[in-house]
């Protein structure tokens, strides 16, 4: 993404405003925090080991466990620092539970300071538009967050990610369901990746960011695997300035060498030379989302029950997408009922039907001889529910 195009775009929502006031808020009103009260109630202890029994009668850790996590915080003479921490997530939302997932995660945050770590943080988020739920969910999903500044880190990361999706809502729904926001660096791996894809692939912004919003995950490779993905989409015969490009990668990036390899082996298993395959992905680049035992149920249907021969199914391999259950045999049925009863022939025409949405099938195929083959609509029942 040219930086000319991403700065502009990240002018017209920019973050670091709520970080600029979360900042004043938070010295006007954390200023005599819970570590001052903490520091009162903190225990002393000249015990290295009081850690191991602090976490257990505190916390609710096993002994096992606290003695597993309470070796980062050996250095520990007090309680007033964990005593401050524990508080404070407990007044932000977090259960015994969450506060146990966040230790386990990371000892060392018990470390934290509230004043001028984790309260502006929870601020900034708030002010993000976060409810208090909704800050519990992102940070046990983002953990990261605890440990990186807002200025320099998470506001970048947020800015990007805000500019690749193309919302703040998105970004925000994201942040609540999922833990890669703060995996990746942007300087070292999100730019270099953007700018891979555009100056050597010649992909557009625009397509990079379409993609994104289904497969974020993609541009948070690492950039020496991003272009061994590349590679593996030349080997499938699909060069890096293609328009489709972002399709296979986006498929292949879901999927190991090991896994693609054996569905290439079921695939030739049923006699499909290899210029078949590659015209197969050309045409569904998700045929290689689909796993080998998907694959060869599909097609042994298909081979056995519809009549196709492997050639056929390599030149249309869209009937590779489509679920058996729930569009394939229902609609197999459905011919094979009018075709008893003299009212349809199947022959030559089953792929145009099953291509068909659920709306389209209904009107030209079932609706006109609901009279005539009522238990048409017992046939479709509950498997019908497909709308493509």
């Amino acid at each position: 993404m040219a930086a000319a195009t991403l700065r502009s775009v990240l002018r017209r929502n920019r973050l670091v405003p709520l970080f600029e006031t979360c900042r004043l808020r938070h010295l006007l009103f954390f200023s005599s925090s819970v570590d001052d009260a903490a520091a009162v109630a903190g225990t002393m202890s000249p015990d290295p080991h009081f850690m191991v029994e602090y976490l257990v009668t505190t916390c609710g850790f096993s002994p096992s466990e606290a003695a597993k996590f309470s070796k980062p915080l050996a250095h520990l003479r007090s309680t007033e620092k964990p005593d401050a921490v524990l508080n404070f997530m407990r007044s932000q939302g977090f259960d015994g539970a969450g506060i146990r997932k966040l230790i386990s995660l990371k000892p060392i945050y018990l470390c934290c300071n509230v004043e001028k770590n984790l309260a502006p943080k929870f601020q900034f988020l708030r002010d993000l538009g976060l409810s208090e739920s909704d800050i519990v969910h992102a940070i046990l999903r983002n953990h990261g967050i605890i440990g990186q500044d807002v200025h320099r880190s998470i506001v970048p990361k947020l800015e990007m990610w805000e500019s690749l999706l193309g919302s703040r809502e998105l970004v925000l729904k994201h942040l609540k369901k999922t833990g890669w926001f703060f995996s990746s660096s942007v300087e070292k791996t999100m730019h270099p990746n953007l700018k891979f894809l555009r100056d050597e692939c010649g992909i557009p912004e625009e397509r990079v960011s379409s993609v994104l919003r289904t497969h974020p995950t993609l541009i948070l490779r690492k950039p020496e695997s991003l272009r061994a993905l590349v590679v593996r989409a030349e080997e499938l015969g699909i060069p890096r300035h293609s328009q489709m490009l972002m399709s296979i990668l986006k498929a292949l990036h879901m999927v190991s060498k090991e896994t693609l390899g054996a569905k290439v082996e079921v695939l030739r298993s049923y006699g499909w030379s290899e210029s078949e395959f590659f015209s197969a992905v050309k045409q569904s680049p998700n045929l290689l989302s689909l796993s080998p035992e998907s694959i060869r149920r599909k097609m042994d249907f298909l081979i056995n029950k519809v009549g196709y021969v492997p050639s056929f199914i390599a030149g249309h391999s869209c009937l590779l997408h489509y679920s058996l259950e729930k569009r394939v045999i229902p609609r197999l049925h459905v011919f094979e009922m009018l075709n008893m009863k003299g009212l349809w022939t199947r022959r030559g025409k089953f792929l145009s039907v099953v291509k068909l949405s659920n709306t389209k099938f209904m009107e030209k195929i079932v609706l006109p001889y609901k009279e005539k083959v009522p238990e048409l609509l017992d046939i479709l029942g509950a498997g019908e529910c497909e709308g493509k």
